[in-house]
C-alpha cells in the first residue's frame, strides 16, 4: 500500500524538490505519463498543423497513423480534425455532422452541458445564418491516445466572420468580427462523442457594437426561464478545503506536463503569482481574451492578478494535459483543459463583487521552449461569465431588499 503523507508534510517539502525549469531545463523529458491528468502525442504519426495554409495542407496523402474504426479518407487524427472542420463549416456539408458525430454526443460550454446530435445540428445551422461566411483557420491541433481505441485532440481555430443575419446577441450589425474559439474532442471510431467548446464570445459581442452587460443580462433572463424551481446547486467550489490550506501540487519528475500541472496549481490555486518569473521567459507573450496580447512578467502577473481577485476564494483544478513534442527540437506545444468554480467576491475582471456563484471551463494552449513557457492563449467566454453574474435563481446566496 502505497504510503500516504499529510497534507501539512507535504506542504513542507523543500524548495529543491520543487520543480524548476533553470535547474531541469537540459535533462531529458520524460514522456511516459504517470499521473491521469497528462498525456503525450508521438507528433512522427501526423502531419502537424506548423504554418501550413490549409490549402498547402490538404494536399498531404502520407498516411503514418493507424486509425481504427475511421473513414479511409482521413490520414492521421489532426488531418481528420481540420478537414471535418473545413466540411461542415466552410464547405456547409452540415450532413458530415451525421458521420462524425455520436447521436448521444456530450458537448460542455463553459458552465452548461448539452447532449445530443441534434443540438450540433441546430447550433451550427444558427450559426451560419448569423455568419454565413464564417472561416475557420486551424492554428493547432494538440492530440494524444485516449482510451483504448480512440483520440482526444485539442483544436486552436481563429474565425473570421460577417454578422448578416440575426443572433442571440442581437440585430444583425453587418460588421466583420474575429474571434478565437478551442474545441477538445474525444473520439473513436469515426465519431465524436464528447465535446469541450470555449469561445471567445465576449470579445465578438463587443465587435458587434453590443453593451456586454446588456447582452449578459438578457441572457441571464433567458435561462432564468428555463432553471428548475428544486436546488440547483449542491456546495461550493474553494481553493481551501475546510481549514487546510490549498494544494499545491509538486512535480512527480522533469518532464513539461508535470511542469504544467504544478506551475497551474502554484500560480492559479495557491495564488504564488511572483512564480511566473519561474514558468515564463522574460519576453513571453499571452494571447487573452478580448485580443489582449500582455508582453513580459508584469503584463501577465497583473492579468492573473485581475482575474483572481473577482474570485479569490475560488478552485482552480485541471482536468487535462496535452502535450506533443515538435519534431527535431526540445520545444512542446500544450494543452490545459481547465475549470474555475466559486463565488464572485471581489473587485477584478468582472467589475463589483456580486456574490453569485459562477463555474466556467478554459482551455489554455502553450508553446514550451527548454521548459519555459514562450507564448501562450488563454480561452474561456468572459460573456457567460458576466451571465452567470446577472442570474436570479431561487438559490442566489444574496438577494436586494424589494
Amino acid at each position: 500500500m502505497a504510503d500516504l503523507k499529510s497534507k501539512s508534510s507535504e506542504q513542507k517539502i523543500s524548495e529543491e524538490k520543487i520543480y524548476n525549469p533553470e535547474v531541469n531545463k537540459k535533462e531529458s523529458i520524460s514522456e511516459t505519463p504517470k499521473n491521469h491528468k497528462i498525456y503525450y502525442g508521438d507528433t512522427s504519426k501526423v502531419f502537424p498543423v506548423g504554418h501550413s495554409d490549409y490549402n498547402d495542407y490538404v494536399k498531404n496523402n502520407e498516411k503514418k497513423q493507424e486509425l481504427p474504426g475511421f473513414d479511409e479518407q482521413y490520414n492521421d487524427i489532426v488531418d481528420y480534425i481540420l478537414k471535418i472542420t473545413h466540411r461542415i463549416w466552410e464547405e456547409k456539408g452540415i450532413g458530415i455532422i451525421y458521420d462524425t458525430y455520436h447521436n448521444d454526443v456530450t458537448m460542455h460550454l463553459s458552465s452548461t452541458t448539452l447532449v445530443g446530435i441534434k443540438d450540433v445540428v441546430a447550433n451550427t445551422l444558427q450559426t451560419l445564418h448569423s455568419f454565413p461566411d464564417r472561416r475557420l483557420i486551424g492554428e493547432n491541433v494538440i492530440w494524444s491516445e485516449h482510451d483504448t481505441n480512440g483520440f482526444l485532440s485539442s483544436h486552436r481555430v481563429l474565425s473570421t466572420a460577417t454578422n448578416l443575419g440575426d443572433s442571440p446577441f442581437g440585430k444583425a450589425t453587418g460588421k466583420r468580427v474575429n474571434f478565437r474559439t478551442v474545441i477538445d474532442c474525444a473520439i473513436e471510431n469515426n465519431r465524436i462523442y464528447e465535446e469541450w467548446l470555449v469561445r471567445d464570445n465576449l470579445w465578438l459581442v463587443k465587435q458587434l457594437g453590443f453593451d456586454v452587460h446588456e447582452v449578459a443580462k438578457n441572457m441571464a433572463k433567458a435561462t432564468a426561464i428555463k432553471t428548475p424551481a428544486l436546488q440547483t446547486r449542491y456546495g461550493l467550489g474553494e481553493a481551501m478545503q475546510g481549514q487546510f490550506m490549498p494544494e499545491k501540487y509538486m512535480a512527480k519528475d522533469d518532464s513539461v506536463g508535470e511542469m504544467m500541472l504544478q506551475m497551474h496549481s502554484h500560480i492559479y490555486n495557491y495564488k504564488m503569482i511572483s512564480d511566473v518569473k519561474k514558468y515564463y521567459m522574460d519576453n513571453a507573450l499571452v494571447h487573452y481574451i478580448c485580443d489582449k496580447r500582455l508582453f513580459g512578467h508584469e503584463e501577465i502577473q497583473g492579468m492573473m492578478i485581475s482575474l483572481l481577485s473577482s474570485f479569490p476564494n475560488a478552485h482552480y483544478g485541471v482536468d487535462r494535459v496535452t502535450c506533443n513534442k515538435r519534431r527535431g527540437t526540445n520545444e512542446y506545444d500544450v494543452a490545459v483543459r481547465w475549470r474555475l468554480r466559486g463565488l464572485h467576491e471581489g473587485f477584478g475582471t468582472f467589475g463589483a463583487p456580486s456574490m453569485k456563484p459562477v463555474e466556467f471551463l478554459g482551455i489554455s494552449h502553450y508553446k514550451v521552449v527548454d521548459n519555459k513557457i514562450a507564448e501562450e492563449w488563454i480561452t474561456y467566454d468572459g460573456l457567460d461569465v458576466l451571465r452567470q453574474i446577472y442570474l436570479e435563481t431561487e438559490d442566489s446566496y444574496i438577494r436586494e431588499d424589494k
